[in-house]
Formats: C-alpha cells, sequence, structure tokens
C-alpha cells in the first residue's frame, strides 16, 4: 500500500505573509497535499478527494483523526479526516459506496490568509464523472481554518435538469477513546440502526460511541461531543442537514479494514453531517450545506 510519505523537496508556498502561509507538496508522488501554518491554527487538506486532512487550533490537540495505514494512491478513498459522500451517502446499485467527490481530484480556486483566519476554496465540476449520475454541475467548497473550522459545500446544477444528490460531511473526531466519548443532544432523537436493521427506534436514556455502531440519528440540530479522557468538547454546528450519522466499526470489523491501523477504531468516533434522504436541485438552482467547529477545554 501506498501510505502517507511526502516529499519536501518539491515543496511549493502558494501563500506567505505576516499571519502565515500555505505551502503544496505531493504526497507519494501522486495526491497533492495543502499544509496551513497560521498564527490561529495548523491545518492540512488533499486536493484528491478534496479531503480534510487534519486540523490543530492553537492551545488544542489534533481534532481530526487520521489512519497510519491511510493509502495515498489517488485512486482509494482516504481513511479519516472528513471524506466527501457525494453525491451519494452509503450504497448505490451498482454505484459503490459514497459517491465520486471522495475520489476525484479537486481545483484548488482560491487562498486567502488573513489575520485571522486561512480560507481555501476548491471546485470540482464537470459531467459523466459516473454513468449512474452523469449530471453536470459545479460544486465549490470553502473551507475556513481558524481557531473554529467551517466548511461549506455550494452544489451548483448546470443543467438543463432537475437533479438529486444524498451527502455525509463523514468527519472522523479524534477521541481519546469511544468508551470517553458523550453526545448528549443525540439521546432526544429516533434513529435507524443500520447494523440491526431496526428504523424508527426511540430515543434512549442510556448512550454510548463504543462499536460497532451505525446509526442515523433524525435530527438537524447542534451537537456538542464531550471526550472525559481529553477533558475537552466538540461543538459541531450544522446548516441544511437532514441527519446525523455516528459510526465506527468496531475492533472486529476493523481488523478487516486495511486501511485503519491496529487499535486505531479505539481512537477516533464519526459524527456525520448528512442528509440520507434525496434533496433536488433544480436546473440553474444552487444547494448548500455546511459545517462549524469548535473545540473547548472541560
Amino acid at each position: 500500500m501506498n501510505f502517507k510519505v511526502v516529499n519536501a523537496e518539491n515543496s511549493q508556498t502558494i501563500v506567505e505573509n505576516e499571519y502565515g502561509s500555505v505551502t503544496q507538496q505531493l504526497i507519494n508522488a501522486k495526491c497533492t497535499e495543502v499544509s496551513i501554518s497560521h498564527q490561529t491554527c495548523q491545518a492540512s487538506l488533499s486536493l484528491f478527494g478534496g479531503h480534510v486532512l487534519s486540523w490543530k487550533p492553537i492551545g488544542h490537540d489534533e481534532v481530526f483523526w487520521l489512519s497510519k495505514s491511510a493509502v495515498f494512491d489517488a485512486k482509494t478513498a482516504i481513511r479519516g479526516g472528513i471524506p466527501l459522500c457525494w453525491p451519494w451517502f452509503g450504497p448505490y446499485g451498482e454505484a459503490g459506496n459514497h459517491g465520486f467527490a471522495r475520489t476525484s481530484v479537486w481545483e484548488l480556486s482560491k487562498v486567502d490568509v488573513a489575520q485571522h483566519s486561512v480560507t481555501v476554496e476548491l471546485t470540482l465540476s464537470g459531467a459523466n464523472f459516473s454513468q449512474f449520475w452523469p449530471n453536470k454541475f459545479v460544486v465549490k467548497q470553502i473551507i475556513t481554518f481558524s481557531n473554529t473550522f467551517s466548511q461549506q459545500l455550494i452544489i451548483e446544477n448546470v443543467s438543463d435538469e432537475d437533479f438529486q444528490f444524498t451527502d455525509a460531511l463523514h468527519t472522523y473526531f479524534s477521541v481519546s477513546s469511544p468508551e470517553n466519548v458523550a453526545i448528549p443532544e443525540l439521546s432526544n432523537s429516533s434513529y435507524h440502526d443500520k447494523i440491526k436493521q431496526l428504523s424508527n427506534c426511540q430515543p434512549k436514556d442510556v448512550f454510548d460511541c463504543i462499536g460497532p455502531i451505525d446509526k442515523i440519528y433524525h435530527s438537524d440540530s447542534s451537537m456538542t461531543m464531550f471526550d472525559k479522557g481529553w477533558k475537552r468538547a466538540i461543538e459541531i454546528n450544522k446548516s441544511n442537514s437532514s441527519q446525523w450519522v455516528l459510526w465506527n466499526p468496531g475492533k472486529e470489523i476493523a481488523a478487516g479494514m486495511a486501511d485503519i491501523h491496529q487499535n486505531g477504531e479505539d481512537e477516533f468516533v464519526c459524527l456525520e453531517a448528512a442528509n440520507t434522504n434525496w434533496i433536488t436541485v433544480k436546473a440553474g438552482e444552487t444547494a448548500e450545506v455546511s459545517q462549524e467547529i469548535q473545540v473547548y477545554k472541560l
């Protein structure tokens, strides 16, 4: 497998000023990594997949989990960070899981290094990316790195016909252990348990994030993830997403996943802002989904 090897000799500076710098370099001579060093944070992303890899605000530990066994071969979806599941989430007939956005090369279309933040704009556009979803589109992803994090997808239908999509911002949050994590707001929401194949499950007072777990919660509310091991809280606000997906494969399933390093499943909880029901975008119109993340010490 092509695990992460960065060629620092090929590093190129995109923007540099008194507040910070943005550089790019190749991973395994195949994937372009964009690295951000700013007075508010350190961060990185991959143009392959339009994929946020890391974000570490000053004074805090890394917020996102990235597998030590993640594959960087410009073909395989990267394990960890924030994979973009679009234009479909989950299985889609013979098309496979989670769409093509996470396995396509995005264009770096804009970078702004300001006093309080770094904003990166990525673009993916075209048609016929998949025979199962041949629509013509332009998707802009606007990501702002600071002591807070925001991610916005602007989906434009530039075809002559309506199209539909589902999506998820498949965020892997780094945690001390899933058994130390609580997300109280999820206890108020009904859910679909994909492992047990049970729909319309009613809220429970007892809640945990220990895998294997794969649940779709029907809620558009904000969530706060409390980690008693690391004594920190992560607040996630979202817009235009009707579900939350809670996922961890657990030890047995993870053991069969080559791109999760040994015991890696004990280091993350996925909490994903998602639309698991089809959203229609009329011809010539746009749709937006977004999330904002803040970290607090407890």
